[in-house]
């Protein structure tokens, strides 16, 4: 726990005004690394290697179980292999166990094994890949409220000045005295909109931090606002990745194997089940035994007619659930088109809607301009630069929502796909 939180300090640089920063890939490492449920996938691999093991065990290494009994008596015992008397019996006894034959629950665990550790590599790669979704929406949300917070200053500042204009012109008698009031108000608006972007501001740094393991607020640092660049696979390349790749999918597919499996497992209590065994005793007075020592060398052959129904219930569980998760493999099987053809335009329409945004700013700038030159020299009303003003603010806001509202539809693509499509950005 040291060692991470010095590593912590060493990827989170404190920034000018002490506030700790970090890049998005450190974000993303520290958050896997905190993340339960990522780290619950993570553990089931291990799980899931060791069950793999066993399977391939059982087919060449018997179970192997020793024992060893000493016991003391009062008043003294008799020996019946010397026919003397001992206060100490030692009994050891070594049993090697092999299944000749379970009626193919071998071959069923052997198979099941093997989807299971798919499953849980699946799993593992759509638990990151959840994981890194889930940071980016908080190092994206805290950049966004970084900008919207400077969008606020930048209303704050416009109507400070347009009410010095104002009350200069109603001073002069160029203007009604209703101008300096109506800038006043919105001077009040814009100063109660500042307020709550630095209270969502805080917040976000609050939850980012808490995300990468911090025990206070942390800064993300600024990314390139470069526009996005447009998906270097097509849609039915992406619809075909999907479904071979997609972690989603691949969880499902592995999981109906694993069902099949143990069905097929169940199956196998209907047939006769065939083992050899070899123990070995010993038994003396003393450790370790040498006074008798016996052999046995036992086939075993059993034929289950009747538990009960215990062997039926079994296997009716086990069918239900095979097809439930062959339900769920089909079912995910008709959803890949749509999901992946969901995020492929969501991005493509958040990058064009992106686009959209940068041209509204450009065209509200050179309208707040004009209108501003305009109530300067008495050719417009106050209710016109207010309205040119108020779009301007909307077109900066909508302008910072839509360039990550397009980062987060990226990374939404890629958790369907289970794997970057792109680099990740850089500061």
């Amino acid at each position: 726990m040291l060692a991470f939180l010095l590593a912590l300090q060493t990827a989170v640089a404190p920034a000018g005004d002490s506030l700790p920063q970090i890049t998005l890939r450190d974000a993303l490492q520290r958050a896997a690394q905190l993340d339960p449920r990522y780290i619950a996938a993570v553990g089931q691999i291990d799980n899931a290697e060791w069950g793999r093991r066993n399977a391939f065990a059982v087919f060449i290494l018997p179970s192997i179980t020793l024992n060893a009994d000493i016991a003391r008596q009062r008043p003294e015992g008799f020996n019946f292999v010397t026919f003397t008397p001992a206060p100490t019996q030692v009994t050891a006894q070594v049993t090697a166990r092999y299944d000749l034959f379970t009626g193919g629950q071998k071959l069923a665990e052997l198979t099941r094994s093997a989807a299971a550790l798919d499953s849980t590599h699946a799993g593992e790669l759509a638990a990151r890949f959840a994981t890194a979704e889930l940071t980016e929406s908080d190092y994206y949300a805290e950049l966004a409220a970084e900008e919207l917070d400077r969008v606020a200053r930048e209303r704050v500042r416009r109507a400070q000045e347009q009410l010095g204009i104002a009350r200069a012109r109603v001073t002069t008698g160029a203007a009604v005295p209703t101008d300096s009031l109506q800038l006043r108000l919105e001077l009040t608006r814009a100063e109660v909109g500042l307020l709550q972007e630095e209270s969502a501001l805080r917040l976000a740094r609050l939850e980012l931090g808490r995300r990468v393991g911090a025990t206070g607020p942390v800064a993300a640092v600024p990314l390139d606002t470069a526009p996005a660049p447009e998906l270097p696979i097509t849609l039915a390349d992406a619809i075909g990745q999907a479904a071979v790749q997609g972690p989603q999918y691949r969880l499902a597919q592995a999981d109906e194997r694993v069902a099949s499996a143990v069905y097929r497992s169940t199956l196998g209590a209907y047939l006769p089940h065939a083992s050899v065994t070899l123990n070995g005793l010993a038994y003396d007075t003393k450790f370790y035994p040498t006074s008798f020592r016996r052999t046995t060398l036992t086939l075993s052959l059993a034929f289950p007619l009747w538990d009960n129904g215990q062997r039926e219930i079994a296997v009716t569980r086990a069918r239900v659930n095979r097809n439930v998760a062959r339900a769920i493999r089909q079912d995910m099987d008709r959803a890949v088109q749509h999901d992946v053809t969901a995020a492929y335009d969501g991005y493509t329409t958040a990058r064009a809607s992106a686009a959209l945004a940068r041209d509204g700013v450009t065209i509200a700038e050179e309208d707040f301009r004009v209108q501003r030159s305009r109530y300067e020299a008495g050719a417009t009303t106050i209710l016109d630069l207010l309205k040119a003003q108020s779009d301007l603010d909307d077109a900066d806001a909508a302008l910072v929502q839509a360039r990550y509202a397009t980062r987060l539809a990226l990374a939404g693509l890629e958790a369907i796909l289970g794997r970057r499509l792109f680099p990740e950005p850089q500061p």
